[in-house]
């Protein structure tokens, strides 16, 4: 079993109640309100500019050529590809302000980082890949086809292709990293990919609710 593999059975439930979640029930059947999935949007942005930084981060980490071309490119289509689909849909994300859980996301994406440990790091941002392209490719197959489908670009850009072998390749790398991993960083890696997977849901949550700061 790949290390990987191991990774996603501990989120079993994590994956289950992401699934079950009501922003992603309408979002996938189209009848989400469009001012939570536009505010989604928002905050989606803003995450992903933090999240770049991560991946150029983790490129400067890197000592496999392979592995820094990969998160090099994947910080720059953070900004450029996935904001083309943000811009067709919000006017100014960068007059919002992060919400709590976006900003305790990246906050926590950045420790990863500021911790210098390339294995623990990289396995962190693993979930904001693989995560997604198992929501996209489910509401696919729930919506069957996308020519009237709402939400169609946002569905269709995770359940890509292109997307897929992103994907792949960063779990190679995960694979990689786990297997020469001592048990204390490979247990480091597990509490890394679990705890941004919470995230995961915990994002969509704060949309659904439209998660305000509190004071």
């Amino acid at each position: 079993m790949r290390f990987t593999d191991r990774l996603w059975e501990a989120i079993v439930p994590i994956r289950a109640a992401i699934g079950e979640h009501p922003f992603l029930q309408t979002l996938g059947d189209g009848t989400l309100d469009r001012d939570l999935f536009v505010g989604y949007l928002t905050q989606d942005a803003l995450y992903l500019g933090q999240y770049g930084r991560v991946l150029a981060g983790l490129a400067t980490m890197a000592t496999d050529p392979a592995d820094l071309v990969f998160w090099a490119t994947g910080a720059r289509e953070s900004i450029e590809v996935e904001r083309q689909l943000h811009a067709s849909h919000v006017a100014d994300p960068d007059a919002a302000t992060m919400s709590p859980t976006s900003r305790a996301y990246t906050s926590y994406l950045l420790s990863l980082l500021a911790g210098g440990n390339y294995a623990e790091a990289a396995t962190g941002v693993l979930p904001c890949y693989w995560v997604y392209q198992d929501v996209g490719n489910e509401l696919l197959e729930r919506a069957g086809r996308l020519d009237d489908h709402p939400f169609a670009d946002w569905i269709g850009l995770y359940s890509d292709p292109a997307f897929a072998g992103q994907v792949e390749q960063a779990r190679r790398i995960v694979d990689r990293l786990g297997d020469a991993a001592d048990e204390t960083t490979a247990a480091r890696m597990t509490t890394a990919f679990v705890t941004a997977s919470r995230y995961e849901w915990m994002f969509w949550d704060a949309a659904w609710r439209r998660e305000p700061w509190p004071v």
